[in-house]
């Protein structure tokens, strides 16, 4: 049976092929490549059978978060071309995919026809979701953190789904090692002085972010998670948002 197409495949297949042609030399253009084969490659990468939550929903939700940052960003295509490739490498038992991820953003935009300095600062970017944790004057790379974990702020049932989802594709792990990871995952998060560094993302979603995550905390730790020292990194380090 033939996988089901995402609804918004075709719209965001448009907004790759925008964004590819806006940061290309375009006097270029009769020898530059076609921006779909590449936007086609990645859609088809989001939405890989082993994703549950990382998936082409969770990439429409860091476009359209960037969207709303956007205001905040010195180059915001190189924001939204950093939130096409985060994720684009995800196996959920591997501890490298921001690796794996941001080296595929090096290769794959130069081919297409992004000059090397863009395709550099776009592998750093997504390299600064492994920790969520930009410099103070890295104002891409908040826009970029703060969409990836405005998850965080969301409806209880939301979060709930959010939850379970990220489990799912850790359903490989034994559930006293995923709790161990998970909460080692969210103690390091509420450690940082601020979960979103725009203002906007302050205001929107640092007090419902902690809340939340604060309350899975406590429900982990009630269902027996230890304090996560020693816990196996590969068993939660991706767990927490993206």
């Amino acid at each position: 049976m033939a996988a089901t197409t995402h609804p918004a495949h075709e719209a965001l297949l448009t907004r790759w092929n925008g964004l590819l042609r806006a940061v290309r030399d375009e006097a270029q253009a009769p020898d530059l490549p076609d921006p779909a084969p590449y936007g086609l490659e990645l859609l088809r990468r989001w939405a890989e059978p082993q994703r549950r939550y990382h998936t082409t929903d969770h990439l429409l939700s860091v476009l359209d978060r960037i969207d709303l940052l956007a205001g905040y960003a010195d180059d915001v295509q190189n924001v939204r071309l950093a939130a096409w490739f985060h994720d684009a490498v995800y196996l959920p038992d591997r501890s490298t995919n921001e690796e794996r991820s941001a080296r595929l953003a090096e290769r794959a935009l130069p081919e297409a026809g992004v000059d090397a300095a863009r395709a550099a600062e776009v592998a750093r970017l997504v390299l600064l979701t492994r920790d969520h944790d930009p410099a103070e004057d890295d104002r891409d790379g908040e826009v970029l953190c703060d969409a990836d974990l405005a998850v965080l702020a969301s409806p209880p049932q939301e979060y709930a789904a959010y939850a379970a989802a990220v489990r799912e594709e850790y359903g490989f792990v034994p559930d006293d090692a995923f709790r161990a990871g998970r909460a080692r995952v969210l103690r390091s998060l509420l450690g940082l002085p601020r979960l979103f560094r725009t203002p906007e993302g302050q205001d929107r979603w640092e007090d419902v972010a902690r809340r939340n995550a604060a309350t899975e905390l406590e429900l982990l730790e009630a269902a027996g998670a230890d304090t996560g020292a020693d816990a196996d990194a590969g068993t939660g380090a991706d767990t927490e948002s993206r």
